[in-house]
């Protein structure tokens, strides 16, 4: 298959506690964006639901399920895919229910879903304070989703400081990589796009990541959603409110930083043991 080009749209929104608004609000967005012209629609991390932990737990509904059939909804009546960032999954564990995200193909159906591997257990000094597997059950498995021939590797959030994945992804194939996320503002303002630039270079990938903005009292997201070329330049990044940027991708300008910087075929494993 020869170079692909897919028009993305990343929805910035700022979910609150009201599950059932949160999820038409995002559904409504979507619906723009694809409007707009977008293939690909992508959403942030926790869509469904900011707010006290039970509140989190509470929201959990099965996938698919109430809170996807919407996008679904959206995603068949444009001929769209849909990257739901993530949305609270029930698990075995009531307390602890997934954190799940979920790509939705033009026809409608579910093509692929991700388990948030690395949950956020972080205690920053005047900062946030957080402990999310006191809440979610971790998932175990990579995933790299076809869309439309372009090879989407789907990560989410606190992921984003664990490059081994995104390693493992581009070595799986991963030509984009999605980072929907909620992260803090905090540690957004020196942390967010320094990270996703660097996902993007070490890779030779397309990065793509859509964000809460806003959010409760006391831990405001930092937002600015942004899209990521395989060289580390950000080509859309969103305003400090609800908004929705657009962007298209190539995958020839991945096969071109691959091709001037191997970094991928350059690796050896090998000699990366100590001791």
């Amino acid at each position: 298959m020869g170079p692909v080009e897919l028009s993305v749209a990343l929805v910035q929104v700022n979910a609150g506690t009201d599950p059932d608004a949160n999820v038409a609000r995002a559904a409504e967005l979507a619906g723009t964006a694809a409007t707009a012209g977008a293939r690909l629609v992508a959403l942030p991390e926790y869509l469904q639901y900011r707010g006290p932990d039970d509140g989190f737990r509470a929201s959990a509904r099965p996938i698919p399920g109430p809170f996807t059939e919407p996008f679904s909804i959206v995603a068949a009546r444009h001929g769209c895919w849909i990257l739901a960032g993530s949305l609270a999954e029930t698990s075995e564990d009531p307390a602890r229910p997934y954190n799940t995200s979920v790509l939705i193909g033009p026809d409608g159906a579910i093509r692929a879903r991700y388990r948030k591997i690395h949950l956020f257990d972080v205690a920053v000094d005047d900062g946030p304070a957080d402990v999310e597997s006191a809440r979610v059950t971790g998932g175990d498995e990579p995933v790299v989703a076809d869309v439309e021939g372009v090879a989407l590797g789907m990560t989410i959030c606190y992921d984003l400081r664990f490059p081994e994945l995104y390693r493992t992804l581009a070595l799986a194939g991963a030509e984009v990589l999605a980072v929907p996320s909620n992260f803090t503002e905090r540690t957004g303002r020196d942390h967010w796009e320094v990270l996703l630039r660097a996902r993007a270079i070490e890779n030779g990938a397309w990065v793509i990541a859509p964000s809460q903005i806003g959010g409760p009292p006391g831990q405001p997201a930092f937002g600015r959603s942004m899209v990521i070329d395989p060289w580390g330049i950000v080509v859309a990044q969103a305003p400090d409110r609800e908004s929705i940027v657009h962007a298209v991708i190539d995958t020839d300008r991945v096969a071109a930083v691959r091709r001037q910087i191997p970094a991928l075929a350059n690796r050896r494993p090998a000699a990366y043991r100590l001791g």
